[in-house]
């Protein structure tokens, strides 16, 4: 595997390290500065200061599949099938929670999700079945470069450092799984999946470093910050205060470091 570190000047930051199901703990990462342009799969749009309904819906479906509430992700799902997303987005969320919450609650989250469709369609409700992706994805060596650049520009620079350097399979699995397989996926655009992903931290205790890290992410691929605020009003309505806490502590702080650069 090719040694990650840079002879450019670089500055510590805390690294894009997601939670996987092996755990993975909150790292300082090595980073120097990106000018990348913004993902074609997220908005090119200014941001405004409030989430669309289809935007608000990810947010519960996410949370209470993290947190193994299948009761309430029945009742997630339809809210959100009837706010206007697709089967396929429904789907896409629910496979990507199991790089934060792990393959049992994805799978359980993925049956929930059959059992709704299937009394929707018994009650007369055809859903939308949404968007495949657009493109195959690349395998091998192609698969690491995607998900490399992947994860440099959501995070805003080269991700590194000595966590990496101590366990490079998971720098490995990250570069290659979670931000080449997963999200080189582009039905489902780049700000909803962090919508998702904030969604599914908040919603855990003990992942707040990583947290911190998506709120910054979310920020990167044209989230607003008052978007980002109406997060944790979405939780503190549909999930629960806890939750809707974290949300708010992790932003207040994302933004009080930007302030001080």
């Amino acid at each position: 595997m090719n040694n990650m570190r840079s002879n450019r000047p670089a500055k510590r930051v805390a690294a894009s390290a997601l939670v996987v199901a092996f755990s993975l703990a909150d790292a300082q990462a090595q980073t120097t500065p990106s000018h990348s342009a913004p993902s074609p799969t997220t908005s090119a749009q200014p941001a405004a200061d409030t989430l669309s309904a289809r935007q608000q819906a990810i947010i519960p479906i996410a949370a209470v599949a993290a947190a193994g509430d299948i009761e309430r992700l029945g009742v997630a799902l339809n809210q959100g099938l009837d706010a206007g997303l697709s089967i396929n987005d429904a789907k896409e969320i629910l496979v990507q929670l199991y790089a934060y919450a792990g393959f049992p609650r994805s799978l359980n989250a993925l049956g929930e999700l059959m059992k709704v469709l299937d009394n929707r369609r018994q009650r007369g409700i055809q859903d939308t079945p949404g968007r495949e992706p657009s493109r195959a994805i690349p395998q091998g060596d192609a698969l690491r470069a995607a998900g490399t650049a992947n994860q440099t520009r959501l995070s805003g620079a080269p991700v590194q450092g000595p966590l990496f350097d101590f366990a490079p399979a998971a720098d490995e699995y990250l570069k290659t799984h979670l931000f080449g397989d997963i999200f080189e996926r582009d039905n489902l655009d780049w700000q909803s999946r962090e919508l998702a992903t904030v969604g599914m931290l908040s919603a855990l205790p003990g992942v707040e470093p990583q947290l911190r890290s998506h709120m910054r992410i979310s920020l990167n691929v044209g989230l607003s910050a008052g978007q980002l605020h109406q997060v944790g009003q979405v939780l503190s309505d549909r999930v629960g205060a806890e939750a809707a806490q974290r949300a708010r502590d992790a932003l207040a702080q994302q933004l009080a470091a930007a302030k001080n650069g």
